[in-house]
């Protein structure tokens, strides 16, 4: 037993140092700050508008998309020629196209959309786009942001929630009325499979604060992702902190499921933890955004520990 639990403990360790060597400064020192506003002064105007342009859209020149949609119409022309009615010709770009911004440039005398972006395609194709038709059409070429997206599909929330609730009522059911074990109500004596709920409700918990007190942040996130939590601002520093204890936690659950039971009621019980956990970030990412989800939460964590020491009364 001691040697599980210092193997246990070197590999914690490891990952812990693994994800400790991610850390960068966030904060200027005194002079980069000093030099960054130097540098600033003697910006000319097109560049400070530049830069004031990046930190409110989160994307600028040569930054990479790629299409979602079936297809996006580039103008050929340019933007100027289109509103004053001059005839214009235009060519579609299909799904997983990949471009680059060429260019940005703004016409306020657009009533539409004042911003129009300049892409390049993979076979070097140029066309403009108003900026909100791309953006509507198009994600950052990252596979963080194109999950974000997935995950953000109003239909897909949809899905799920009546997915996962068919799910959850369904296994209950057959575990229950077979008496196999299930998170909760008829756990085995492993704290790990109740961690790993507890840590997804507080993952969707955090997500959905993001959404309501920093969307900004989220959005740049959107834009530039990372799965460094030591990089980022304190929400999405604690979100990401949990989604990291998660898989380890999760990793531990499964092992000590696997040697409390045999194999296929392991399966049972695994795939009714990971229903319960569906139904969780179903659960608490929708509610938090009507504020319920924090009282909600601190019930959850009650009952779910005072269920699983009432079954599992040992130390």
């Amino acid at each position: 037993m001691m040697r599980v639990y210092s193997l246990q403990f070197t590999v914690y360790g490891l990952l812990l140092l693994l994800l400790s060597s991610c850390y960068r400064e966030r904060t200027p020192s005194r002079f980069q700050l000093s030099d960054t506003l130097i540098v600033a002064d003697t910006l000319t105007q097109a560049q400070q508008d530049s830069l004031n342009f990046v930190h409110t859209h989160h994307y600028s020149e040569n930054f990479n998309f790629v299409v979602r949609k079936d297809s996006i119409v580039l103008l050929r022309q340019q933007p100027e020629e289109l509103l004053s009615g001059m005839p214009t010709d235009s060519f579609a770009v299909k799904k997983d196209t990949r471009m680059v911004v060429a260019d940005i440039r703004i016409i306020p005398t657009d009533s539409i959309d004042s911003v129009w972006v300049n892409l390049a395609t993979e076979n070097m194709d140029f066309g403009w786009s108003r900026e909100h038709s791309l953006l509507d059409g198009v994600d950052p070429d990252d596979p963080i942001s194109q999950f974000i997206m997935l995950f953000s599909n109003i239909h897909l929330l949809i899905f799920l929630v009546v997915f996962g609730l068919m799910a959850v009522g369904y296994l209950m059911r057959k575990l229950l009325k077979r008496g196999a074990r299930i998170v909760h109500f008829n756990d085995i004596n492993t704290f790990y499979p109740v961690a790993l709920a507890l840590i997804v409700a507080a993952a969707a918990t955090f997500y959905a604060s993001i959404q309501l007190f920093a969307p900004d942040a989220w959005h740049h996130f959107y834009f530039h992702p990372s799965l460094n939590p030591f990089s980022q601002p304190i929400l999405l520093a604690l979100f990401l902190s949990t989604v990291w204890t998660m898989l380890i936690v999760a990793i531990a659950a499964v092992d000590d499921t696997l040697h409390l039971l045999k194999f296929d009621d392991a399966v049972l019980y695994l795939l009714g933890l990971a229903a319960v956990c569906a139904f969780n970030y179903i659960v608490f990412s929708i509610s938090t955004l009507y504020f319920i989800g924090y009282p909600l939460y601190i019930i959850y964590v009650w009952f779910a520990i005072r269920l699983w020491k009432r079954q599992n009364p040992n130390k």
